[in-house]
């Protein structure tokens, strides 16, 4: 049978909006900085797209600097700002900011001074959902867009980052938002683009496949795309559930991502399943890809209070609107029959 791509959260499949928006940006021919006709059609596009992703974010007061990724967005937002932050973070977020929050058994991290702090919409790894507090310095919106609604200029936060490949668009392609009247300084200092903040002649195919995924992406929202991935994902917990309740599922009980599903079954190696669940034709992960292909126990698990051995323990399972209701299933057969097996030698 033919293989289940289980592992949105890491990089979606290319949406075929974006590939279309891609092909046709490569007709153009001229630098968006040139101001020959060419170059006019070239920056005529470009911000089209600014536009067209400035909707699907609910940012028309703020302003959108393309960058490579979110990754390169976080640094812009955070070096120099000396925030704090908590472990569930991503790497990226982590690495600029002092990581002096805690997070509770849910997932849920609770802030006195959100002028001083960053954090997340979405993790990554459990789905967990945040109520951003008005005033809040930066948020990683990467895993919220396109998944759940979002409009940043009612969020009341000072900067977002997104990226395109976790909601269908091409790799190497993010934005900063800052909140209108925000600014950073330029890290990438030349040309002037991007008003100044980000020199470097802008990738136009990649910009347009990014805003053709989230324009794509937020129509499936308004068609109720949540409210399916939802019932899917509640689908498969049932099947994967035991009656003695090894098998736990963290940030179960908080609100989440409507196609994230994280699965602990404490002594069972997260790596083991998945070279098992590979093995049977499957692709999920075990927590955040952006390790080099490492795979290691995780420090979101760990931060929400978990120990380290069972942090190990855990795989994520991620999937988006191609997804069939079939393929589910197979994946349950598949990861219960390995249980059983694990089970079995345990001499459980």
């Amino acid at each position: 049978m033919s293989r289940v791509y289980l592992d949105w959260n890491a990089t979606a499949p290319l949406r075929p909006e974006a590939r279309a928006a891609m092909a046709a940006a490569m007709d153009v021919i001229g630098n968006p900085s040139s101001v020959h006709a060419e170059g006019r059609a070239a920056k005529m596009l470009l911000e089209r797209c600014r536009e067209q992703l400035a909707e699907a974010l609910g940012a028309a007061q703020a302003d959108i600097v393309f960058t490579s990724g979110a990754t390169e967005a976080a640094v812009m937002a955070l070096e120099g700002q000396g925030l704090a932050c908590a472990g569930i973070e991503h790497d990226c977020v982590r690495a600029w900011c002092a990581e002096s929050l805690s997070a509770d058994a849910m997932g849920q991290v609770a802030l006195s001074d959100p002028a001083g702090c960053a954090l997340q919409l979405a993790n990554s790894e459990t789905g967990v959902i945040q109520a951003l507090p008005e005033g809040l310095a930066v948020s990683d919106l990467t895993q919220g867009l396109g998944k759940v609604p979002i409009a940043f200029d009612w969020l009341g936060i000072g900067a977002g980052l997104v990226s395109a490949h976790k909601l269908g668009g091409p790799r190497g392609i993010g934005a900063l938002i800052l909140r209108a009247g925000a600014d950073r300084a330029a890290r990438l200092r030349g040309g002037g683009q991007e008003s100044g903040r980000r020199a470097g002649t802008e990738n136009l195919i990649g910009i347009a496949g990014f805003a053709a995924a989230a324009a794509a992406a937020q129509r499936d929202l308004a068609a109720g795309m949540a409210e399916k991935l939802t019932d899917l994902r509640d689908r498969l917990i049932r099947r994967l559930e035991d009656a003695d309740g090894i098998t736990m599922f963290p940030g179960r009980e908080s609100r989440r991502l409507p196609q994230t599903v994280s699965i602990l079954t404490p002594g069972w190696k997260g790596e083991t399943q998945v070279m098992q669940m590979d093995l049977a034709g499957f692709a999920v992960s075990a927590g955040s890809a952006c390790s080099s292909g490492k795979v290691r126990s995780s420090g979101v698990l760990r931060a929400m209070g978990y120990a380290d051995g069972d942090a190990g323990c855990a795989i994520r399972v991620s999937f988006g609107g191609a997804t069939m209701p079939g393929e589910l299933d197979r994946f349950a057969e598949a990861w219960l029959t390995a249980r059983a097996r694990w089970q079995g030698r345990q001499g459980r």
